[in-house]
Parts: C-alpha cells; structure tokens; sequence
C-alpha cells in the first residue's frame, strides 16, 4: 500500500512539475499508470507565414484529426510557440530542433510549381512531428512529398504515419527524448 501511494504521489508531482516548465503541456492520469497520457499540446506560430495561414492551420488541423497523442494549437499573443512558421521564396523544408520543436517554411517555389500548399503544410509539420522523408513514395503516403507528384493533393498521413507519430508522442514521459534528426529536411 505504502509503494502504491509513493508512486501515485511521485507521478502527480512530476506531472504538477513538467507542467510549470517550459511552457509545453504535458499531463498524465493522475490515479493509475492504466490510463493514457493526455495530448501533448505544441503550439506553432503562423505569424510569418503570410498568404499560406490558412494552408498551414488547415495542416495543423489534419494532424489534429489524424492522432490523438499530440494536439497543435495556435500560439497565444504573446505565448512563445514550439515552432515558427515562416513563407518564404525557396523549396519548402522543416529545421528540427527536437520533438514538437523547430521552423517550418513554407517555400514559394514549390507552391508556384502547383504543389498543394494544404499538403506541403502537414508533410512539414509531420517532420517536427518527428517523421522523416519517404521517397519515392505514393500519394497515399504524406512523408513522400514531392515524390508523389504536383497532381497529389492528399494532406493526410497514411496508418504508418500516423501509429510512429502516436509511438513519438504516446510516451513522451515515459523516456527521456525521441530521437529526431536535428537539422534541415529539404523536401
């Protein structure tokens, strides 16, 4: 009795902990280890993102609807965001920071070769999600990007993609960090 009560309280207190720092919202069941943590909430500033806003809360929202271990959120007004959103005039890409954390840009250049700004949006964000590139690909797969053409305007992540997403964020507590590949993916 006494161990179980230790733990209850150990794992309410780091839940009460991750919670004050650093700004992301962790949360955990806090009566029994059975239950499932709650959504990681990583929040994206879309600010910079000019003409594509709507593109990029529309992928945000993809992912929102696609898996249940991670939620993407606008920031708040003043609110430091996990990750920044930016246009600008070259190929799109994503610089990962680590997990739930980095810059994506939405380039110009593939937009003007009519990739779907939709799809360029939650394939970038699949990225700070932790996902990789998988080209060649099909359309069905988000990951394979512009491997699947300009006529490919599927924003959504195939099973696979969504269950390592799920796997990414499903135990964000329960291990130290997700091994994400810091740097620039050029898509």
């Amino acid at each position: 009795m006494y161990s179980r009560t230790s733990v209850h309280g150990f794992t309410v207190t780091c839940t009460v902990v991750l919670s004050l720092v650093g700004g992301n919202a962790y949360a955990a069941a806090a009566s029994s280890g059975d239950q499932p943590l709650a959504a990681r909430v990583v929040t994206y500033n879309a600010g910079a993102s000019a003409e594509f806003k709507a593109a990029v809360d529309r992928g945000a929202a993809v992912w929102n609807e696609s898996v249940d271990s991670v939620e993407l959120r606008p920031a708040a007004a003043g609110q430091r965001a996990n990750i920044q959103v930016i246009a600008d005039n070259g190929w799109p890409r994503a610089l990962t920071t680590s997990l739930g954390n980095g810059t994506v840009y939405i380039g110009r250049e593939a937009v003007n070769q009519g990739y779907d700004t939709v799809r360029i949006s939650a394939h970038e964000l699949g990225h700070i999600l932790g996902l990789p590139d998988r080209k060649p690909g099909p359309c069905s797969s988000l990951m394979s990007g512009s491997s699947a053409g300009v006529p490919c305007k599927n924003p959504y992540p195939d099973a696979a993609e969504k269950a390592e997403v799920e796997g990414n964020f499903g135990s964000a507590l329960a291990r130290p960090t997700v091994a994400v590949p810091n740097g620039v993916i050029v898509d």
